[in-house]
């Protein structure tokens, strides 16, 4: 039984082993529907196509002048024109002249410093400077951003808002994308029923190929729900083996050590390579992660909380992999607690919680639950608190590790 952070690094370690080919790509256009590669990993190296930004530009509304002319406060200089964004003043800047500039705008010829309008006072055809100006103030040099030729978003970036930003101010309409890794998803169980059905007493709708096809696609893959399997080792075979077609297998329930539990069983029998097959973590025990064919195959619990959870620690650093991004660490933010936390038995627990902000400070209050059948209580919450094995006891007001849910902050 591995600690969930060697089963990750473990995981990390093998699919990165097996997996050395680059990522499939695909060239997406995206400048009428951004959204198209919003997240996408970029394959391609996003280069300058000029220097950023192109011209001196001024950074504030006021008066372009020459510092020499106005370093002490008082000075009036004559104002000979202006310059605005896309219309630059088409002079040269003369001794005692000033140039009224927009923020944005070109910086006349021969000036070399922009003061703010409000620390000037305009009477008729000149401006009287109330403080005194140094060279260099309030506009950008040519190319002090960026250098044509420079890269400017690095392959292997995930593309948020700015990224795509950028790429739109060097000219790409277009990017090269990995392709998102496909992720299969099997439910199993002779309990389990579809969304749509209505359940008998003792019948459960397959809510966990909902949440994790969720969170797949949250994490940069493509879900395909791959339905129900029943409780009989022919049946289940043959759908594990069709789910092998994706890149990435997940399947939930059947992975404890009950009577009617066939899942490692059956991966067994098809080759699947196991590297564990417990974690020492509450909820999210008997989880299994294995290869076969080079390809990933998760073995998750199928209680829905234990689900959400394993589905964090185990599956997203493949997905990532996968899909052309270096996996990160797991994103643990810290917060003060609100109350006392002593958990049993001596494992790694991961507890619904709901972390605010009141004053400023990142406070985490646990929430009560039912254990890992209970989604309500993940609803209700925005993040599971973390408790370390080697610290069960936790008092209030103790800072202490939450695991954010993915997509909610």
């Amino acid at each position: 039984m591995l600690s969930y952070e060697a089963a990750r690094a473990k995981v990390i370690e093998i699919v990165h082993a097996r997996t050395s080919a680059p990522a499939a790509t695909e060239n997406i256009e995206f400048a009428e529907n951004p959204s198209r590669v919003l997240g996408r990993i970029l394959a391609e190296e996003l280069i300058a196509d000029r220097n950023y930004p192109p011209f001196d530009r001024s950074t504030r509304d006021g008066f372009a002048v020459r510092a020499a002319d106005a370093v002490r406060p008082g000075v009036r200089l004559r104002l000979i024109g202006e310059s605005r964004a896309g219309h630059a003043f088409a002079g040269q800047m003369e001794a005692g002249a000033c140039v009224q500039i927009m923020t944005g705008a070109p910086l006349p010829r021969g000036a070399n410093a922009v003061v703010m309008q409000e620390d000037t006072a305009v009477e008729g055809d000149s401006v009287v400077f109330e403080r005194g100006v140094r060279a260099g103030q309030h506009y950008v040099l040519e190319g002090q951003e960026t250098r044509v030729g420079e890269s400017v978003v690095g392959r292997g970036k995930r593309l948020g808002y700015a990224e795509l930003a950028m790429a739109a101010q060097v000219g790409r309409s277009s990017v090269l994308v990995a392709k998102k890794p496909r992720v299969a998803i099997l439910s199993t169980g002779d309990e389990v029923i579809s969304v749509g059905q209505l359940p008998q007493r003792f019948q459960i709708r397959n809510s966990n190929s909902i949440s994790l096809a969720a969170q797949v696609a949250l994490a940069g893959g493509e879900p395909a729900i791959q339905g129900i399997a029943p409780d009989h080792v022919s049946e289940l075979r043959a759908r594990i083996e069709q789910a092998l077609k994706a890149d990435i297998v997940i399947l939930t329930g059947g992975v404890s050590v009950g009577k009617y539990d066939h899942v490692e069983q059956v991966l067994k029998e098809i080759g699947v390579e196991f590297f564990f097959d417990a974690l020492a973590i509450r909820p999210g025990r008997p989880a299994v992660f294995g290869m076969c064919h080079d390809k990933p195959v998760f073995g998750l619990p199928g209680n829905p909380v234990s689900t959400m959870v394993t589905f964090e620690l185990l599956v997203v650093p493949a997905i990532e992999l996968l899909g052309g991004h270096p996996p990160g660490s797991l994103h643990l933010l810290k917060a003060k607690l609100a109350h006392p936390v002593d958990e049993k038995p001596p494992l790694a627990h991961f507890v619904p919680a709901r972390v605010s902000w009141p004053g400023g400070e990142p406070t985490v209050e646990v929430l009560h639950w039912e254990g890992s059948g209970d989604i309500g209580a993940v609803v209700r919450g925005n993040c599971f608190l973390v408790v370390h094995e080697s610290k069960l006891r936790l008092e209030a007001g103790e800072m202490a590790d939450i695991l954010p849910r993915r997509g909610l902050f």
